[in-house]
């Protein structure tokens, strides 16, 4: 007996209410976008500047004695991470320790730089500092830009890709729902006082890539059902379509959500503020490539050339059972 998700034929009426679906979705990206404006977020170190210290020791590296022996020095956000590598003796034991600018300077001084050490000797004796280097807030300042300017090319491309690909109708409903996202995990992470950094960049670009494949999906289907459907309504047709691969969203969605969170739970400090974008990113994407992107192509319409040949639009694994 198979397990399913849903049920193996659904008739939902997704645009019934429409109305309150893109009203909920104005609502938090307001609130999103106040949080941002009140409280701004949380820049990590690699867009506040700081200082990097690689340390080697004989004894293995353990992140969470080597974090209770900072915390009393007041040094702010501190990262630390173990480095591995295969060329590495077996006795040498690697890690990058990132601590942010201090106030009224680029980096800790070199009274810092001892206190640290000294602390960090308590819990590995032989500790040596490989190396010592600063980034300042002008170098950061440009990550900022350099960051933004990747989603927005990202988007850009998408606008342009499915334009090509289907009709500017729907690249608009494509880039609505991928701003929507972003927007609104930017928006969660000012509200939470998530750490951001540029991991979470890398969360960003590719919780558009998911929403985009979702949304395409769903779009190739309605383009199919548009020259198969030549009576029905816009809106009958964005109804079948969308029941048609729920199936496919709906257990994509659950099986990644399922090794996220696997992930969240188990994957530690270092890799959690990422993990944690992912799960928001796969469920807000999951919600707007079906009540987002196409409530905008069903009030923008969509021309409906019959005289276009009917030709396979490769969506033939659009209705895996879930």
């Amino acid at each position: 007996m198979r397990l399913r998700l849903v049920p193996k034929e659904t008739s939902f009426d997704f645009f019934k209410r429409w109305k309150l679906w893109l009203g909920v979705s104005a609502l938090m990206i307001v609130l999103g976008l106040v949080s941002f404006g009140l409280q701004g977020l949380n820049f990590g170190i690699d867009f506040r500047g700081g200082t990097t210290v690689r340390t080697e020791a004989s004894t293995a590296v353990d992140v969470k004695s080597y974090r209770d022996a900072i915390a009393p020095l007041g040094l702010g956000d501190v990262s630390i991470t173990e480095v591995f590598d295969p060329s590495f003796a077996e006795d040498q034991h690697v890690a990058m320790i990132r601590i942010q600018s201090q106030e009224g300077g680029e980096a800790i001084s070199g009274e810092q730089i001892e206190t640290l050490r000294a602390a960090l000797g308590t819990v590995a004796p032989d500790i040596k500092f490989v190396s010592v280097e600063s980034v300042g807030p002008k170098v950061s300042g440009e990550l900022i830009w350099t960051a933004v300017l990747a989603v927005a090319l990202a988007i850009a491309a998408v606008l342009v890709y499915i334009w090509l690909r289907f009709e500017w109708q729907f690249a608009l409903g494509a880039v609505a729902a991928l701003v929507h996202d972003v927007v609104l995990t930017i928006g969660v992470f000012s509200a939470l006082q998530v750490k951001f950094d540029l991991a979470i960049i890398a969360a960003l670009l590719t919780i558009v890539g998911y929403s985009l494949n979702d949304t395409v999906v769903v779009f190739d289907r309605v383009r199919e059902n548009l020259r198969r459907y030549k009576s029905k309504d816009l809106a009958e047709v964005l109804n079948l379509s969308i029941n048609e691969t729920l199936s496919r969203t709906v257990m994509t969605s659950v099986t990644t959500l399922i090794a996220l969170i696997s992930l969240f739970v188990l994957g530690g400090d270092v890799i959690r503020g990422f993990v944690f974008a992912m799960i928001w990113g796969v469920i807000v994407g999951t919600y707007s490539s079906i009540f987002v992107a196409s409530t905008i192509l069903l009030n923008l319409g969509v021309k409906r050339d019959w005289n276009k040949p009917s030709t396979p639009t490769g969506n033939q694994f659009a209705n895996i059972d879930a």
